[in-house]
């Protein structure tokens, strides 16, 4: 109760509403005939009862619970600070929102005129993933949910006494029932589940967050005493769509095949169709005005005639439903000429005839002509909102809800490729073991040529038929709906540019290249995934030779005009994963900052928008940060308004979970994107200004860095030191851990390698070799090293490092960690490995407080004490995973099965407790 006070004094009322629901959840333990259990709460018990008392998994439970319910009031109190430092100030006081930065641009000298016209540039897109996946299934996320809008509910100051008992009733009824459900995935959830929790958010929270968020630009272009003429139309609003890779992502995932892909662009077509048909549906009720088509100007009239005329010829009779109500009936024949049959609210089926919409414009077109008519009738301000909201609904999902990416690996591909040359009574073995140069003549032999290199009766290997599979089912989707439903073919571990060529050859066999008077061209973007520190290093040469071919060229060429874009665009996506885990994060961000800078002047020099997409996790060590200072901290000249950016896992629910969170997170990518992309299109890209200090640390960090896992025994420390067994184990997500298989430690992913390291509180991945390099260059160096402190006030790109490694470091537990490098002693070096490890740690928080001056717990406010809170109660969820790892593993060597399936189970919802506390998974 004491660190629970203590908090509450600090931070306030996020706190109090913690005790409130603790002190419910107490109840609900006592009305479950759990008394004993009740009385050992955690932040509400006064002793601590587990030093001479077993942690069962009642207690795990327990605890479990209770850190959802910290996460819950947490988020509750950041909405409800928002809120009212923008009552009790302006909109321009959250730093990133819209208010913010448009006032920061009129202050630098921007017109409204040149805001407005860089706004409609603006591009966004958040990739919705399952890598990894939620560590908790999804009913309990939807009584989660529920349970947040009660606390929410608990804000509205108008209920009565009697109405905040009721809701006090309500709160402890969804206590009872997250209590009785599971916490842990039994099953490994199957891709169909993972994409039934993507379409919650694309069908339940998106559509009314891009509404809620395009008022606030409005309230915000007020606000800055601009004139909204200047934003009237969703044309003038940025460009915000989303995309998935569930049910697209292949790599190292061989449950993702050619009829997985087939049936997610279905359903994700099917929901796009409920999504609209239930705006349609509202927008019809808001517009049961009374006058008849005659009346009404003579565009909409043309136009009310032309779909009555359509059904008319279709069926032999259309009834008019309506005949005094022009608007409504109007929308009647655009909701029946929607594709889907919806039963109780959900689309059931696509049902396609001849009167049908096949593509979005259309629909679009019949909406702005409803739209005028509202005008002609003198209802304006109904048709700049409420049909303007549907416009814009229809814009951001079409026909297809989400873009639906396809990964697949570079050495997948070569190998396919390899098959089909074999098939052709051709060397496909010459080709994977030959130089670069002549891989490249072979593929350019072939590309312009209609040939195939197979036929259907032809047997041909596993990878190639995996590949063809589904770039068949592309092509049928694309011929019959067109290419809107697809985003890129994502080329991940490009090492070279054949890497990416190949991905044309195996196009051009499924039928999926187009032929033109240029030659053979690709319809869809073909995206290089640069991953690791020394493709980074190599990627801008990459791609310059990629922008050269002469297929690549001209395939910009057809997508920019199939996009009507001004100039050639060509996607890059970078991965902060791989690049961390290979050297640290100072060399992994390094790596990134310098390629980005790199690769946006190969672009300039080949007349292409470079598009960056930020493969980013949940984790700071996979490059998550707040968006604001993610986006400042970008090279300049590399935003340039358009933008995708890969959201995970569990960060998909803290972000947008809740809907006012939701706006808030999605205004901090639009807004920041914006200022981003103004403010850098006055700089322009050279060298930047620390470049000689970052290469000096990078080069000292990533020897530190690889030092240590690189040194003869790491594996095997790390290995026990850390739950990474268990992991591999669990059931969180339908992929594997590892690429293919094979026990190293450049097989396995870099998701459960910063998974295992944050579950035992012990986060190198995100600061081991800052504190080594930063020591040695004030000793040696000390000039270098005032230079770089002095620029953490004013060079975001430092800062936000810096920042970061910070975060980490409060995080870090030398505690904790030595009870489960205990686990290790049978490694002879583990001794070894455990000193060099707290030392760097005490070496880097030594020298993070003498860079920022400021002691965390002033300059962190927030987060420190919020870590302080969670770190009393994960000691016991600590202890009791140590003790359940040494008795799992015992079971292991000693052949007793049926018994560790149990334990591994206990394990399993101990790893959940320990993510749920933390906040990520990987």
């Amino acid at each position: 109760m004491e660190t629970l006070d203590q908090v509450k004094n600090k931070l306030g009322k996020a706190y109090e509403d913690l005790e409130f629901l603790l002190i419910c959840l107490k109840e609900v333990m006592i009305e479950s005939d759990e008394a004993e259990l009740a009385n050992e709460i955690p932040w509400i018990t006064s002793s601590q009862p587990f030093h001479n008392k077993e942690f069962t998994g009642k207690h795990l439970q327990l605890f479990s619970t209770c850190f959802q319910l910290l996460n819950i009031v947490e988020v509750n109190g950041a909405v409800q600070n928002r809120r009212k430092r923008e009552d009790q100030n302006s909109l321009s006081a959250i730093d990133g929102l819209w208010s913010y930065n448009l006032k920061l641009l009129k202050e630098k000298g921007f017109s409204a005129e040149e805001i407005a016209a860089n706004l409609s540039r603006i591009k966004v897109e958040p990739v919705l993933t399952a890598h990894p996946t939620e560590a908790k299934p999804t009913i309990m996320l939807e009584h989660l949910r529920n349970l947040y809008l009660l606390v929410v509910r608990r804000e509205n100051q108008m209920y009565s006494r009697f109405e905040q008992d009721e809701n006090r009733k309500r709160i402890k009824i969804a206590l009872h029932r997250i209590w009785r459900i599971s916490d842990v995935y039994t099953e490994k959830p199957d891709i169909d589940s993972e994409l039934e929790n993507i379409i919650h958010y694309l069908t339940k929270v998106f559509p009314e967050v891009i509404t809620l968020h395009d008022r606030r630009l409005v309230q915000a272009w007020e606000e800055a005493g601009f004139d909204t003429a200047l934003i009237l139309g969703t044309q003038h609003f940025p460009r915000i769509t989303f995309g998935n890779w569930v049910g697209g992502d292949r790599d190292g995932h061989p449950l993702v095949t050619a009829k997985v892909t087939r049936n997610t662009l279905l359903k994700l077509r099917l929901k796009s169709f409920e999504v609209i048909k239930q705006e349609l549906n509202v927008l019809q009720k808001n517009l049961s005005f009374n006058c008849i088509a005659k009346e009404l100007d003579y565009e909409f009239q043309n136009s009310y005639n032309r779909l009555l005329n359509e059904f008319r010829e279709s069926d032999g009779h259309a009834r008019i439903d309506f005949p005094n109500e022009a608007f409504k009936q109007y929308l009647t024949f655009l909701i029946a000429k929607l594709p889907v049959a919806v039963y109780d609210g959900e689309a059931a089926e696509i049902l396609e005839d001849g009167i049908s919409y096949k593509h979005p414009a259309t629909l679009i077109n019949d909406l702005e002509i409803l739209q005028n008519g509202l005008k002609g009738f003198g209802a304006s301000e109904i048709a700049s909102t409420d049909v303007n909201e549907i416009i814009r609904i229809v814009n951001t999902f079409g026909f297809h809800l989400a873009k639906l990416d396809i990964r697949q690996n570079s050495r997948f591909h070569e190998l396919a490729l390899s098959q089909l040359m074999q098939a052709a009574q051709l060397d496909g073995n010459a080709f994977l073991t030959g130089s670069e140069n002549k891989r490249i003549n072979f593929i350019d032999q072939e590309i312009n040529s209609c040939r195939p290199f197979t036929h259907p009766n032809i047997t041909i290997g596993e990878e190639a038929k995996a590949m063809l599979d589904t770039y068949r089912v592309i092509s049928e989707h694309i011929n019959k709906y067109g290419d809107q439903a697809l985003g890129s073919l994502i080329v991940s571990m490009t090492r070279n540019v054949s890497d990416l060529l190949v991905v044309y050859l195996l196009e051009r066999e499924a039928g999926l290249m187009i032929n033109t008077d240029e030659g053979m061209v690709s319809g869809l973007p073909v995206v290089p995934l640069f991953e690791t520190i020394d493709d980074l290093i190599r990627s801008p040469q990459i791609l310059d030779a990629f922008l050269s071919h002469p297929v690549t060229r001209n395939s910009l060429n057809l997508q920019r005009r199939t996009n009507t874009s001004e100039i050639p665009v060509q996607q890059v996506m970078i991965g902060y994963s791989d690049s961390n885990k290979d050297g640290g994060i100072l060399a992994s961000q390094w790596y990134l900052y310098e390629a980005q800078s790199k690769l946006a002047e190969i672009g300039i020099k080949h007349g292409v928008k470079i598009r960056f997409f930020h493969g980013k996790g949940g984790s700071i060590s996979r490059g998550a940060g707040p968006t604001h200072w993610f986006l400042r901290a970008l090279p300049p000249g590399t935003i340039n308004g358009d933008i995708r950016l890969t959201e995970q896992g569990e960060t998909i629910e803290r972000k947008y979970a809740n809907k006012n969170n939701a706006v808030y997170n999605l205004e901090l990518l639009t807004a920041g994107t914006l200022s981003a992309t103004m403010l850098q299109d006055n700089s322009h890209i050279g060298e930047y200004g620390l470049a000689s200090e970052f290469n000096y640390m990078v080069t000292r960090s990533m020897s530190v860095y690889k030092q240590l896992i690189e040194k003869p025994g790491f594996i095997q420390f790390y290995e026990k030191a850390t739950p990474i067994d268990a992991i591999e184990q669990s059931k969180i997500g339908s992929r594997p851990s590892r690429r293919t298989g094979t026990r190293t430690l450049n097989d396995l992913r870099a998701i459960p390698w910063v998974f295992s390291w944050s579950q035992c509180r012990f986060n190198i991945t995100s600061w081991y070799g800052v504190g080594t390099t930063l020591e040695t260059m004030q000793k040696l160096n000390p000039e270098m090293f005032e230079r770089f402190k002095n620029s953490v006030k004013t060079d975001p790109f430092i800062r936000y490092i810096l920042t970061n490694v910070d975060s980490s470091l409060a995080s870090s537990d030398e505690a904790i960690f030595r009870q489960y490098a205990r686990l290790a002693e049978d490694v002879p070096e583990h001794e070894e490995f455990l000193s060099i490890m707290i030392s760097e740690l005490v070496r880097t928080r030594k020298m993070i407080d003498i860079i920022l001056e400021i002691p965390i717990s002033q300059r962190r406010v927030n987060h420190y004490y919020s870590t302080f809170l969670r770190a009393e109660a994960m000691e016991p969820l600590h202890n009791h995973q140590v003790n359940l790892l040494r008795r799992w593993r015992k079971g292991n060597e000693e052949g007793k099965t049926e018994m560790n399936d149990l334990l591994l189970l206990e394990l399993l919802r101990c790893i959940n407790a320990i993510a749920g506390a933390i906040g990520f998974t990987g």
